[in-house]
């Protein structure tokens, strides 16, 4: 059985090179709150049926159902808008990527975790090369625009989301799963009406890729996201996701749209050697001795 780690690694790097074919479909005249209506909405209005059907099972912990409604639906529209709305992949990231903070404070604050030093070491490692890797400078740090806000919201909303996956361990992977879609189409639906938004007229083949890209990335992507973090505790978990940022990255350098020289690529491996530290087994501590 693949450890919970590796399918959140998995799941990261799906989202880190999920702007491709976001960008793809912007370049069609879907983008934003739109394309979240698109991707989410079909998935989230199939699967209302299915999170009925397990009522039984999470009517003792609706009010975590309800937290992932609302702070996974909103983080996935927010990431996903932000993505294909961004002209600065980096900015956009370097904000969400305030999310392990979150997570790991979070998770200490109202879970109860232990953070132990190593724990605390690979995030400072991790954040130390989310710094380099953008490379954050005057031309980063300026006031925020639309895309921004959805970014630096997505990031508080995932960690609220994870916390809230981690503390809702009656509610079947399922309806967690599927309550973060229906959340985000929720969200996207509101956004339209309020800002006079509609979906654009594509041909069918257009509407072919957004169902294959709903079903084949972002279900898979959070099924994967939502296992991992089921299974880890908030502060590994969070060291784990900035996987996502090294992969967005790397995608961008490899695309022609970033270049990476040798200080981006010192932080990309801080980032790496981070998330190994976070996914090694804690040491048990020695039993005592019987006299």
């Amino acid at each position: 059985m693949i450890r919970a780690e590796w399918v959140l690694i998995i799941a990261t790097v799906m989202w880190g090179t999920s702007w491709i074919p976001l960008h793809g479909f912007a370049a069609m005249g879907l983008s934003g709150m739109p394309m979240v209506l698109a991707g989410y909405g079909l998935i989230g209005v199939l699967s209302v049926p299915l999170v009925f059907s397990q009522r039984a099972r999470w009517q003792g912990q609706i009010w975590g159902l309800l937290a992932i409604v609302g702070f996974g639906g909103w983080a996935n529209a927010a990431l996903v808008s932000s993505l294909s709305l961004a002209d600065d992949l980096v900015r956009v990231m370097l904000l969400f990527y305030l999310a392990p903070v979150w997570s790991v404070l979070g998770g200490w604050l109202w879970l109860r975790e232990r953070v132990t030093a190593l724990r605390w070491l690979a995030l400072s490692l991790a954040m130390t090369g989310i710094v380099l890797t953008l490379g954050v400078g005057p031309e980063v740090i300026r006031p925020l625009a639309g895309a921004d806000w959805l970014a630096l919201s997505a990031g508080l909303g995932f960690a609220l989301n994870n916390l809230a996956t981690r503390a809702a361990d009656q509610i079947p992977m399922a309806s967690k799963t599927f309550a973060a879609f229906i959340g985000s189409a929720l969200f996207a639906w509101l956004a339209c009406g309020f800002t006079d938004q509609s979906l654009p007229a594509l041909p069918l083949s257009g509407w072919l890729l957004v169902a294959a890209f709903a079903v084949g990335w972002l279900l898979v992507a959070t099924l994967a996201a939502q296992y991992g973090v089921s299974h880890l505790e908030a502060g590994k978990s969070a060291v784990l996701i900035v996987f996502e940022l090294i992969a967005a990255v790397c995608s961008a350098a490899w695309l022609g749209d970033q270049s990476l020289g040798p200080v981006e690529w010192l932080g990309a491996a801080l980032v790496a050697i981070a998330a190994i530290m976070a996914a090694w087994p804690e040491t048990p501590e020695p039993a005592l001795m019987r006299s």
